[in-house]
């Protein structure tokens, strides 16, 4: 009896000290791979512009958000069968053969060789999207938005710095005869080398796997038990969300195979709080996405060729501050208020960005302003969505639905790429603005619906 008693005891203090160390891994990762896609976006519109046309740069740039969004497609089917630090080598290792194949295309001007190095170039946007679910796996529930958040601030060490060191990586690697603007992305490529070469040597143990074997060692009732795997993993926690992330579903956890994009929209199809999850992480994606994409292209109209990788720089630099920076705090928020009232501050804030960007006209510093509110209004809809669809979702199946989150981020994120090129083109940047606006309207009739989020401390 009382070495039965004292069991949970001596395992608490393990599970602890391996999500310490994971949080620490992570944060240092999100910082070296931060930098190396922060580079990408913050010449790739341009890059593209010069190769093939102002048209065309937006579809270049929602290349790299396909390939994110595809790419979690087998990197999370790995997670699922493998855990969670052979999927994010792989996303790795794909967005560094992204960047050296930009760099080609840029010697040689051919625009396919682009398309495929932007798509593969996304596996780095893949790799740290996937990082904030990687810490939530053994996180207490009271503090999943707080870790959550954290992991995503770590991006803004090297995000916000990442768009200046664009124009010195583009000065020193011209020396060695690349052409201009192709030079960053070599630097990319080598910093998600790096980043997936630290996560392949010290990820360990991996916190999925040690998830699954904390809830297959839990005691199992006897309806779960006779229950088929499928059923189990599909089974939603109760309205008031699960009480350990690592013990959420106890017999479904070792069922990767059964994983899959049908078999997470058939979870998050019942699942209210889920479909609400979703939302907030693809439309607030969607609209920062098609602002953000076009607002090199927009400061390039107004200011010459020596000028523009230094304000390009700027800006993003701000802008990536303002979706990382105050992570920290809106986690709290989450925590605290609850995922829907954060959701909803989150879409307060874009329908600002949109309004105080699309009226700056040639006015940097205001520009500035509203790419900021850009940024934090990204925030509250990332790090309050994903809070929520974690906790919404039984731990069996949730790499499986965290992918099929980061794909429908992704294809929104796509989209509004692909349109605000066009939009850019025949309207301009004021009704580009707009349209993202319109954009949020859905996502605010969804969060006002009265469902069960199963936020801590958030009435059903």
């Amino acid at each position: 009896m009382a070495t039965d008693l004292t069991a949970p005891r001596t395992a608490r203090p393990d599970v602890a000290s391996i999500q310490r160390r994971t949080l620490r891994l992570l944060f240092g990762t999100q910082i070296i791979g931060g930098v190396g896609v922060t580079i990408g976006i913050a010449v790739g519109a341009l890059l593209a512009a010069r190769i093939a046309g102002t048209a065309v740069a937006g579809i270049a740039q929602s290349a790299g958000v396909v390939g994110a969004a595809l790419l979690a497609i087998p990197v999370t089917r790995i997670m699922a069968r493998h855990g969670r630090r052979p999927g994010l080598v792989v996303a790795y290792a794909t967005g560094a053969v992204g960047g050296v194949l930009v760099v080609l295309a840029a010697v040689t001007r051919s625009v396919p060789l682009l398309f495929l190095g932007m798509l593969l170039f996304g596996g780095g946007t893949a790799a740290n999207l996937q990082a904030r679910y990687t810490a939530v796996d053994l996180a207490e529930p009271a503090r999943r938005g707080r870790q959550l958040s954290v992991i995503i601030w770590a991006t803004t060490i090297g995000a916000v710095a990442a768009p200046n060191f664009a124009a010195l990586a583009d000065r020193v690697t011209t020396g060695w005869g690349l052409p201009p603007l192709a030079g960053p992305f070599a630097f990319s490529a080598a910093a998600f080398v790096l980043a997936g070469g630290v996560l392949l040597g010290l990820l360990r143990p991996d916190p999925l796997l040690t998830a699954r074997r904390l809830a297959a060692a839990a005691d199992v009732p006897p309806a779960a038990a006779a229950a088929p795997p499928a059923a189990v993993v599909a089974e939603a926690p109760a309205a008031g969300g699960p009480v350990d992330g690592a013990a959420a579903a106890p017999v479904g956890v070792p069922a990767p195979r059964a994983a899959g994009m049908r078999l997470a929209w058939s979870v998050v199809r019942g699942q209210p709080a889920a479909r609400l999850g979703i939302a907030a992480v693809a439309v607030g994606h969607l609209v920062m996405v098609a602002v953000m994409a076009m607002t090199p292209v927009r400061l390039g109209e107004s200011h010459a060729d020596a000028d523009v990788l230094r304000l390009v720089g700027i800006v993003l630099s701000l802008h990536i501050a303002g979706m990382y920076a105050f992570s920290p705090v809106v986690g709290w928020l989450t925590d605290r208020l609850g995922r829907r009232a954060v959701i909803l501050g989150g879409v307060g804030l874009l329908l600002a960005a949109c309004a105080v960007a699309g009226t700056a006209g040639h006015h940097t510093p205001r520009l500035s302003v509203g790419l900021v509110l850009l940024g934090l209004g990204w925030s509250g809809t990332m790090v309050a969505g994903s809070t929520l669809l974690s906790e919404s979702v039984s731990a069996g199946v949730r790499p499986s639905v965290q992918g099929f989150s980061d794909l429908i981020m992704g294809l929104a994120g796509a989209a509004a790429a692909v349109v605000s090129g066009f939009v850019m083109q025949v309207a301009g940047y004021p009704v580009l603005t707009l349209l993202a606006a319109v954009a949020t309207v859905p996502l605010v009739a969804l969060a006002l619906r009265p469902v069960p989020t199963g936020a801590p401390g958030e009435e059903g």
